[in-house]
């Protein structure tokens, strides 16, 4: 069966019509599980932060939920990263969204016995699910060349945008299915996770084959070139460290902004009066504009560059923090506004990041790398989670909001550091 399997291998690494076929089949592939990873990721980051106020009793500890999946998301990122190193794309993803929908099964015991340590232990491994839907990213771009990078993350990031959107306003009908069987409401859409990381899990598990990773180093080992395939134009990032540290640092500041202020953001809400609808409504626009953008954002990063597209982040995450900071509380429109210019900015931040990171590594090292930087990218988030509850219990949201946009300007001067290691 091995042997088998290297021949199938090798015939496509000396195909370039075989490899164009591989990569248009893996990116529909991925496409098709990140409808369901999105669905997974969006129903249960709208309603942690209610759901763990409603059974810790206290809102100072809002942003607990979104600090432990998030924590939970980098220890699975560096598991899933050397998974998919070893053994591929294929059985790392697939073992990571199945063990975020366990997580999700926890949640949902967690709120049916009202046991604290069990939910926040399944916090934790739900977080398994983000650091999966987080890495899918990368399989596209396997098989890509340098000008197609950010277009074959941005494509994957398109189809997230599906479920993402649909799991926040399922809100309400998962939580009268899980009313209905005696379930606290909140825990409803957590059911919706569970099933839709399974599926995906299972979807990538039957039909990502031949493995693109696989692939990949097969062709880099018979020094046969994918078609167009060139040596990166922005020979800075090219196989070195800098292009490693610049994109993590983009993604990670992106990471941290988004989180804090997109945690808060339901509690913000509720205190003036808005429904669990009207806050899936706003989550809801949020996640949409951090995803449907992605195929515009993606060829823009591909034709302007990295660089110049990290700094457009920047600015954009300032713009939202400036509107969420100003935004009367009972205005609908402007927190659609702010949360939807805050999805935007991490958009940008992700895909130019990311582009930055597979330029700078090779297939012997690329999934083992690109799992450690998605290890910080969870830290942060956990970090921007976890502050975001005590910066408003001790302040306010505009505070936090403020600050989230005035920190996203720390993009500019690392771009210039960047820039002028290029001299």
């Amino acid at each position: 069966m091995s042997s088998n399997i290297y021949g199938l291998n090798q015939n496509i690494a000396d195909s370039q019509e075989e490899q164009r076929r591989l990569y248009k089949r893996t990116l529909i592939i991925v496409s098709i599980s990140q409808v369901f990873g999105g669905a997974g990721l969006a129903a249960g980051v709208t309603v942690g932060a209610l759901l763990a106020e409603q059974i810790l009793g206290t809102d100072a500890f809002a942003g607990l939920p979104t600090a432990l999946f998030t924590l939970g998301s980098a220890g699975a990122a560096l598991i899933v990263g050397r998974i998919s190193q070893t053994f591929g794309r294929r059985t790392g993803l697939t073992a990571g969204f199945v063990t975020g929908g366990l997580g999700a099964i926890g949640v949902i015991l967690a709120a049916i016995t009202n046991s604290i340590i069990l939910l926040l232990i399944s916090l934790l491994i739900y977080g398994a699910g983000t650091a999966t839907n987080l890495q899918a990213r990368y399989a596209g771009t396997d098989l890509a060349n340098n000008k197609q990078r950010a277009t074959a993350v941005s494509m994957t990031m398109v189809f997230t945008t599906f479920g993402a959107v649909a799991g926040p306003n399922l809100v309400n009908v998962m939580g009268e299915i899980a009313s209905s069987m005696g379930v606290l409401s909140l825990a409803g859409p957590f059911i919706l996770s569970a099933a839709a990381y399974i599926l995906a899990g299972l979807v990538l598990f039957a039909m990502l084959r031949p493995d693109p990773l696989v692939i990949a180093r097969t062709i880099e080992a018979t020094k046969q070139v994918v078609p167009d395939i060139e040596q990166p134009t922005d020979t800075t990032f090219a196989a070195n460290k800098s292009g490693v540290i610049v994109g993590a640092t983009i993604m990670v500041l992106t990471q941290i902004v988004m989180v804090a202020i997109m945690t808060m953001t339901p509690i913000h809400m509720k205190n003036h009066g808005h429904g669990l609808g009207e806050i899936g409504l706003v989550i809801g626009f949020h996640i949409g504009a951090m995803y449907l953008p992605s195929l515009v954002t993606g060829m823009l990063v591909d034709k302007f560059g990295r660089i110049p597209m990290a700094i457009a982040s920047g600015c954009t995450l300032l713009l939202a923090g400036l509107t969420a900071a100003l935004a009367p509380g009972d205005s609908m429109i402007f927190l659609i506004l702010a949360l939807s210019l805050l999805g935007l900015g991490w958009n940008l931040g992700l895909i130019s990041g990311t582009a930055l990171i597979v330029d700078s590594t090779t297939t012997a090292t690329r999934a083992k790398t690109q799992g450690t930087v998605d290890v910080l990218i969870a830290l942060s988030g956990a970090m921007g989670g976890a502050f975001s509850g005590m910066i408003v219990a001790h302040s306010s949201y505009p505070t936090l909001s403020l600050a989230g946009g005035i920190l996203a300007m720390v993009l500019i001067p690392v771009v210039f550091w960047s820039r002028r290691g290029e001299k």
